[in-house]
């Protein structure tokens, strides 16, 4: 009798223990984060001071509330000027198009956005993602593809470039570049942060990154666990880099994608505020 009191104890604690573990996954993969950064330089003057960018990155169909109202609550709070999607919009391999562009739908009221692909873009058939570019050109985005652009605000402005994911490693962006006045501030969307060298060898200010879901599982004392592109203990998975010249952004991205949870690492959406 005794034994089976002490059998029944242990299944109870076991349970206790198990529902407790899926609350704290569950909440470590929906729990929204805001992390904000100032961008100082001179090439920031006049209407350009206190210039707002949001970056989204990595969203993989993820959902935060019905319709993702969470996230878009959260973008609208914080008033951008301008909303940037670094890539893997949807997931390849549980891919809901519907997601995506109602997602873009809902948020291009706040402001212009400006959009490139990552690498689970490229990974959807021919059809797929013509449908999935169609429904996010209908919502007035705009699809930078090796591309710039200038972006005006007031009297001032800043180039932009958006470069495609397969051409994070050529000479596709000193080329665009090229283009580009010394005097000129430069921002680029990049999918994969693994090319840093690259984007300061071509002598981008700031590049927003994404890909490296934070390294997936953060361990005390270790770091970052994984991170594709990267392999094993990824250097590029969160926050700024510095190299020479070039700031980099590197986004912990909102959804997941072949590994399904992520630990110690919340979902975030990137604010970056010009400063002088």
């Amino acid at each position: 009798m005794e034994h089976k009191k002490i059998k029944r104890k242990r299944w109870i604690i076991s349970g206790i223990v198990l529902l407790v573990l899926i609350i704290f996954v569950w909440y470590e993969n929906h729990h929204l984060v805001v992390s904000s950064y100032d961008y100082k330089s001179s090439k920031i003057s006049g209407d350009l001071e206190g210039y707002r960018i949001v970056q989204i990155s990595d969203l993989h169909n993820a959902e935060f509330g019905k319709n993702n109202k969470n996230l878009i609550t959260k973008i609208a709070e914080l008033s951008p000027d301008l909303i940037v999607v670094t890539g893997d919009l949807v997931d390849s391999n549980h891919m809901d198009i519907d997601v995506a562009v109602n997602f873009i739908e809902d948020i291009s009221g706040i402001c212009p956005i400006y959009y490139v692909m990552g690498n689970h873009e490229h990974w959807l058939s021919d059809a797929d993602r013509q449908d999935l570019f169609e429904g996010i050109k209908n919502t007035d985005t705009t699809v930078l593809d090796n591309e710039g652009t200038t972006i005006n605000a007031g009297k001032a402005s800043f180039e932009l470039i958006g470069l495609d994911d397969k051409s994070l490693g050529d000479d596709t962006l000193k080329n665009l570049m090229n283009g580009c006045s010394n005097d000129d501030l430069t921002i680029v969307l990049a999918h994969e942060p693994q090319y840093i060298n690259n984007f300061s060898a071509a002598k981008a200010d700031i590049v927003l990154s994404g890909h490296a879901h934070g390294g997936q599982f953060i361990l005390p004392f270790v770091g970052a666990v994984v991170a594709p592109g990267q392999g094993f203990f990824p250097k590029y998975t969160s926050g700024a880099y510095q190299m020479k010249d070039t700031t980099m952004y590197v986004s912990r991205g909102l959804g997941n994608s072949v590994i399904p949870v992520r630990l110690f690492n919340d979902p975030e959406v990137v604010c970056i505020d010009l400063r002088k």
